[in-house]
């Protein structure tokens, strides 16, 4: 793993009510087609319990950064969630934000290895399309 091979999370929109808010997440990432590519984002509890992912179906080599909606999440209005990104190659490790649809969202430092083990929970990318 490089470690600059790394997706960022660089604004985060939450819309909509309590228990079904959509997000909308801005992510920065060095695709360079389906070898190298943001393959998600995910919305995580502040313990690391993963709330909600949204698969990126294929690069996004000539549009960075992009944005990219997903939802329902199933949170309260107040409830502090995290948001980061991840790359098919390299995995987590880029900028990630935390916050909540009624205070917004600010740049966190996560530990290294925070909420690790959910990279293999579903839903997980079957492929990319380009």
């Amino acid at each position: 793993m490089t470690d600059s091979i790394h997706a960022d999370v660089q604004s985060v929109e939450v819309i909509g009510q309590a228990n079904s808010y959509q997000f909308n997440v801005q992510v920065s990432s060095p695709d360079t087609g389906c070898d190298q590519y943001a393959d998600w984002w995910e919305v995580l509890s502040e313990d690391g319990q993963l709330l909600y992912r949204r698969v990126l179906l294929h690069s996004h080599v000539n549009e960075q950064p992009f944005t990219r909606s997903g939802g329902p999440v199933s949170v309260d209005a107040d409830t502090i969630v995290i948001v980061r990104a991840h790359m098919n190659v390299g995995g987590y490790g880029g900028a990630a934000l935390r916050g909540s649809a009624s205070s917004g969202f600010e740049t966190v430092q996560l530990e290294s290895g925070f909420a690790a083990e959910v990279e293999a929970l579903p839903p997980l990318p079957d492929g990319c399309a380009f």
